[in-house]
């Protein structure tokens, strides 16, 4: 039986078999161990992989044979979410608080027994942002956060990684006004990772990953977008 890579705690932040040998089942492990050190985790999302693990794992590195992506263009809004950003209810920010925003993220929903968002990923992910890379969206209501998401911009491609709401529709709500703002900053594509129905109902289809691995590696060499969510504190509704 075939195992996958395994990567040494201090390796180089390079070291990462190629994509193509992830394994079949489960579909896309690709690597365990290593660290999360802000050079791997910028190399592992420059070739298309991204960590998920839960607290009692290692860390395990993922590429999946399909690839769940969005085409901004090709969003979807359902009538009664249209109608309730219609309400102008929420006010949506970006990057004010992507600590709260993460920690949200990492709490237990129901029917979770544990949260792959453990202190280490929190950690990593905190470091992303205070240098660029990783970014916030909030959404409030009279004042106090009900929602938002995270994730981690690459040249022209944003990668999601997690969602959270306290009220009804404001995930949804976050994530609409993100695809939008990013067709308009000039992002071609966002990594959704992984299939779910909810992603499905937004427009986001899955791809082969080689054909994910061709559009990686135009997209990341795009021009970085990283300034225009300092110059953009508010989405406007």
């Amino acid at each position: 039986m075939r195992r996958p890579y395994w990567i040494q705690k201090n390796a180089n932040p390079y070291d990462f078999p190629p994509v193509e040998t992830a394994l079949t089942y489960p579909d896309g492990l690709l690597a365990v161990g290593g660290d999360l050190s802000l050079e791997r985790l910028i190399v592992a999302y420059h070739l298309g992989i991204f960590p998920w693990y839960n607290e009692d794992e290692p860390i395990l590195w993922w590429a999946p044979s399909q690839r769940m992506v969005l085409l901004p263009e090709k969003l979807k809004i359902s009538r009664s979410l249209r109608k309730t950003i219609q309400k102008k209810q929420f006010t949506l920010t970006i990057d004010q608080c992507f600590q709260e925003v993460v920690n949200e993220c990492a709490g237990l929903r129901t029917g979770q027994k544990g949260t792959w968002i453990n202190q280490d990923m929190i950690d990593a992910y905190k470091q992303l942002h205070q240098h660029g890379f990783a970014h916030s969206v909030e959404v409030w209501y009279e004042g106090k956060l009900v929602g938002g998401l995270y994730g981690v911009a690459l040249g022209n491609l944003f990668c999601g990684e997690s969602m959270f709401t306290r009220v009804s529709d404001a995930s949804k709500v976050a994530f609409v006004h993100l695809v939008k703002q990013l067709q308009q900053w000039g992002y071609e594509l966002i990594d959704c990772q992984l299939y779910t129905h909810h992603l499905a109902s937004f427009g986001a289809e899955e791809i082969p990953r080689e054909q994910f691995k061709r559009l990686l590696t135009h997209l990341r060499q795009m021009p970085g977008y990283q300034g225009v969510w300092q110059l953009d504190q508010q989405l406007e509704l």
